[in-house]
């Protein structure tokens, strides 16, 4: 059976950011060195990138 899991957004940050700011990536960090592996995505239809960490799905 494929391995399943649920997307969870952690954090949604707006892509018109400062120049040379990334502040989704810096959150991002701040979570993988809490344990949490957490990683950046863009949602094109609203254009924010978002923090998601996968996580198993309950069964």
């Amino acid at each position: 059976m494929p391995d399943q899991s649920t997307r969870t957004v952690l954090e949604r940050f707006p892509a018109g950011g400062p120049r040379g700011s990334w502040p989704a990536e810096e959150y991002a960090a701040r979570q993988r060195s809490q344990g949490r592996p957490a990683q950046v995505v863009m949602d094109l239809p609203t254009d924010t990138f978002l923090v998601v960490t996968d996580t198993p799905a309950d069964h």
